[in-house]
Parts: C-alpha cells; sequence; structure tokens
C-alpha cells in the first residue's frame, strides 16, 4: 500500500473565487455524518458493547481527525484496514467488519 500521495499541482485547485464553495457546500453533508458518529458511540456505550474493536477502532480513528496530519482520509482507511500481506491459509467465511480485528488467541 502507498505511503503517501503526491500533493496536486497549483493548477489543479479550485478556481479562486470558488474556494469557498468548498466549505459552502460541503460542511452541512459532513456535519451530518459526524452527528452520527457521535450518536453512534452514545448507543454503543448506553448499551454497554463500547468495547467491540470496531468500536476501538473509530475512536482511535476518530483521533487522526484532529492530529493536524496530512492525508487523513488514507491514515484513517489504513487504521481500519487490515494490514496483513500474507493470505489466510483457510477462509473464515465471514464478512467484512469494517475494521481490523488481530488473531486472538
Amino acid at each position: 500500500m502507498p505511503t503517501s500521495r503526491t500533493p496536486r499541482p497549483p493548477d489543479h485547485l479550485p478556481l479562486e473565487g470558488h474556494v469557498q464553495a468548498i466549505v459552502d457546500t460541503g460542511f452541512v453533508p459532513v456535519r451530518a455524518k459526524l452527528l452520527e458518529v457521535a450518536a453512534f458511540l452514545d448507543r454503543v456505550e448506553r448499551y454497554g458493547v463500547a468495547t467491540d474493536f470496531r468500536c476501538d477502532a473509530l475512536r482511535e480513528a476518530a483521533k487522526i481527525l484532529v492530529d493536524g496530519g496530512p492525508e487523513r482520509a488514507r491514515r484513517i482507511l489504513e487504521k481500519l484496514s487490515d494490514p496483513t500481506t500474507e493470505p489466510e491459509a483457510t477462509s473464515s467465511g465471514k464478512a467484512a467488519l469494517g475494521a481490523w480485528q488481530p488473531f486472538v488467541k
């Protein structure tokens, strides 16, 4: 998996005068998604399932949102993805779980 992307050259940036449109059109939908994540975490805590590995992974990934580092989407995806490079000898037959669960003996 690549560790970083090449930044877009300045000629691919939004046209001057349209930069504010990034916030104007994107803020409300992103706000709704953030509230959805908060409500989900409230529910899992209320019902005592907040220690599920997926909830732990979500909280860890959320830290990336505010760390000030670049490429947040890539880093969050990597945080939630299976880091192994070798295939399993036999398939568990389970569908994707949405977060990496290390093998626990």
